[in-house]
């Protein structure tokens, strides 16, 4: 061999060892800058998540007193429950927008300051009328905040982090379960008539606390983008943003009108209302239906209301995990989908029996609430820019009716046959559909990295 191609080979080797340590450098730096930005944010999203959550469904353990106090219905708790998402449905579109015009931070903590204050009005009401005008205004007041993370989100990761990241955010919905499952069941069996008011009045007015706080905090503590993020420096904030640009190749960046005359947008709606479905029925009824297997302590119904919410939190990161190792999202989500819908039949089927029919919402859990995090990282796939500010909130108000209709179809059921069976039994249903509907319309490999 010449002395020339020895040196050759030499230069060939060192030039590949160079190459292979820059590759590893600078995946170290993008791996640790990701890990910072997810440390500043997913926890303090996550707080935000948790306190919305709990001042959304603890109406479902107001429920266990106040029908009795007020004298009212299960098909009144149900129309009241639902009418949340109506003023939802109709201001989620235009808040997002706004949203995405003026920024995040001030808007997400207008959001939670204005809905802390009408959850606390909630303490007052006395006729079906006022209950219904204060669901409808507190639906009106955090439209926008669920689909303004999900866009918010899409300008700090690509879509191949997205999956866990979404996940950890969104197990703020089965932990606000865990703690305020407990916390509701204790705060009705401990302040009853102290000062005058019902245990369900003071529910509603100390669980108003932690938003009205954390959203003051926004105003403080969130960027509204990269540029601004002054906890970054210059070289993080560069990979940032090139990251950001090149997962933005070749989605939609069209009018606002655009995402309403977009079939994916629509075939996305139909998917995500069934995921709702599943997620209301769990999330209002959950406290009753314990109580309905035998359970009569208030403080016992919260404890045991915390264990289909910790299933679900573990559930929701599996199943994100898999989904982001794999590149895979439709089998995840449709299998989930019929997870979810094998424990609601389940819990029908056993609804007299404690352990069984704690079990069987478990196994519910498992399957509904690794749904949202799963079904979210398909449309930001492909929507970007101000199309994904519309095509994200159209799909969360259209999906969220089921939000209206999920309560109001059980209450309605249980007041004509008194027994929630049929009802759950039409949620399994729509999640089986929904998966169905996984599997013939969402493209096998929608996300690449």
């Amino acid at each position: 061999m010449s002395a020339r191609r020895v040196q050759n080979n030499k230069e060939t080797s060192v030039n590949t060892i160079t190459s292979g340590l820059a590759g590893a450098a600078a995946e170290d730096f993008e791996n640790r800058t990701y890990a910072r930005v997810t440390w500043r944010l997913i926890p303090f999203l996550f707080l935000c998540y948790v306190v919305a959550y709990l001042d959304r469904v603890n109406v479902g353990f107001a429920k266990l007193q106040m029908l009795n106090s007020l004298q009212w219905s299960d098909s009144i708790y149900g129309l009241g429950a639902g009418l949340f998402f109506v003023g939802y449905f109709l201001f989620e579109v235009p808040s997002n927008l706004l949203l995405y015009r003026y920024g995040a931070r001030r808007w997400i903590a207008r959001i939670m300051i204005s809905w802390a204050i009408l959850s606390a009005m909630t303490a007052f009401v006395t006729t079906p009328t006022a209950f219904y005008i204060v669901r409808f205004l507190l639906g009106v007041a955090e439209a926008g905040f669920f689909p303004g993370i999900i866009l918010y989100l899409t300008y700090w990761y690509p879509a191949h982090r997205r999956g866990k990241i979404t996940a950890l955010f969104m197990t703020a919905i089965p932990i606000s379960g865990v703690v305020g499952g407990p916390l509701s069941g204790w705060i009705l069996g401990s302040f009853g008539s102290a000062g005058g008011w019902a245990g369900w009045q003071w529910l509603f007015m100390l669980e108003a606390v932690p938003s009205l706080v954390v959203g003051v905090m926004v105003l403080f503590y969130l960027d509204d983008s990269i540029q601004s993020a002054r906890w970054l420096d210059a070289d993080q904030k560069a990979m940032l943003q090139a990251n950001i640009r090149n997962d933005g190749a070749g989605k939609l960046d069209q009018s606002i009108g655009a995402a309403f005359s977009n079939g994916k947008v629509w075939i996305m709606c139909a998917i995500y209302f069934a995921c709702a479905m599943g997620n209301y029925g769990i999330s209002f009824w959950l406290p009753s239906l314990i109580q309905a297997a035998g359970i009569k302590s208030l403080l016992s119904v919260g404890l045991l209301s915390a264990i289909p919410f910790a299933v679900g939190a573990v559930s929701m990161v599996l199943f994100a995990r898999s989904a982001d190792r794999q590149l895979e999202r439709r089998w995840h989500l449709a299998v989930a989908m019929v997870v979810g819908a094998v424990g609601l039949s389940l819990s029908a089927t056993f609804g007299n029996q404690a352990f069984l029919a704690i079990a069987a919402l478990s196994f519910a859990s498992a399957g509904i609430m690794a749904l949202a995090p799963l079904f979210w990282s398909l449309p930001t796939a492909f929507l970007g820019g101000a199309a994904a500010a519309t095509g994200i909130a159209l799909i969360n108000s259209v999906a969220n009716l089921a939000g209206f209709v999920s309560p109001f179809l059980i209450g309605w059921v249980k007041d004509q046959t008194h027994s929630t069976s049929i009802g759950l039994y039409v949620l399994s249903g729509v999640l089986v559909a929904g998966a169905v509907t996984v599997i013939a319309a969402v493209p096998a490999k929608l996300v690449n990295k």
